[in-house]
């Protein structure tokens, strides 16, 4: 069982990380609000049947709290800031480097844990945002001082990405997962959309941009989120850190493969440096054997 779960997240990783390129296609369209909007909604359908079931096994007497209300709302914000941030910035930087960077929020939930609750944190994490600081900067600039805004963007979002898994490992825990991920990704959704009819022409939704909406809400949103709960209940959450983490590899690869992508020496040095910040960041945690898994949730 464990096998077929580690398998199951290295199909996870491999969507995850080509769904990037999907991203950097809509982007390339034009769109960003519209396309969150409509697959985050797309998603939240696909995942609601599930939700429902869960919702009902849970007995007849389960009602959905105010306060589970409160933190789909809130979960539901930060998701969309994120995405909107994601979405946004790949339209000017890589499939590849969009992935690498979006990975530091993993690097930079310990910096936010000890800013705003006081958690302080581990000697390898400060290592840790040392490195991808250096990678990032090689990543986005391949050594000259001229940061891309694209990756820019991306970093910025990555902040919200570690706001938002913070929000699910602190709060979330205490509600069903199933009907608070259909909440935050409604929420997400109707936020996304709402700015785009507000901010942004509507796209010309042709084969590119309904293959874009497709692949990520039905696979990388909707089936993986649900299959990544089945397989974290059969793995240990060290085998689930490491190979979600090649997420991001794979955007690289996925971006080289499809789009035609290329990364310089340095910045495949810098791209090598934050895989490498993000693996460190959970030393500490794989030595103890106690990851919280609620840090690895994070669907794209």
């Amino acid at each position: 069982m464990r096998l077929k779960a580690d398998l199951t997240l290295f199909a996870i990783s491999i969507i995850w990380g080509s769904a990037f390129v999907a991203q950097r296609v809509a982007g390339q369209v034009g769109s960003v609000y519209i396309f969150n909007g409509v697959r985050y909604l797309l998603a939240a359908l696909v995942v609601f049947p599930f939700a429902y079931r869960s919702f009902r096994a849970s007995g007849p007497a389960q009602n959905i709290s105010s306060s589970q209300y409160k933190w789909m709302i809130i979960a539901g914000f930060f998701l969309f800031i994120g995405s909107a941030l994601q979405q946004a910035g790949v339209k000017y930087t890589t499939a590849g480097n969009a992935g690498f960077i979006t990975s530091l929020y993993v690097v930079f939930i310990p910096i936010l844990l000890f800013l705003f609750y006081g958690e302080k944190p581990h000697w390898v994490f400060v290592l840790a945002v040392l490195i991808a600081g250096v990678g990032a900067f090689l990543l986005s600039t391949g050594g000259s001082f001229e940061v891309r805004f694209g990756d820019l963007l991306e970093v910025i979002g990555a902040f919200f990405w570690a706001f938002h898994v913070i929000i699910l490992g602190k709060y979330a825990h205490q509600f069903e997962s199933m009907t608070f991920s259909v909440g935050q990704l409604a929420v997400c959704g109707l936020l996304n959309l709402l700015l785009g009819f507000v901010f942004e022409p509507m796209p010309l939704f042709d084969g590119r941009l309904l293959f874009a909406i497709g692949y990520t809400a039905l696979l990388s949103l909707g089936l993986c989120y649900t299959l990544q709960i089945w397989a974290q209940k059969h793995t240990p959450p060290a085998d689930a850190a490491l190979i979600l983490g090649l997420e991001a590899v794979f955007a690289v690869i996925s971006g080289w493969l499809i789009l035609g992508e290329r990364l310089a020496a340095l910045q495949a040095l810098g791209a090598v440096m934050i895989f490498s910040a993000v693996i460190l960041s959970q030393f500490k945690e794989w030595t103890s054997g106690k990851i919280d898994p609620d840090h690895l949730v994070e669907g794209r």
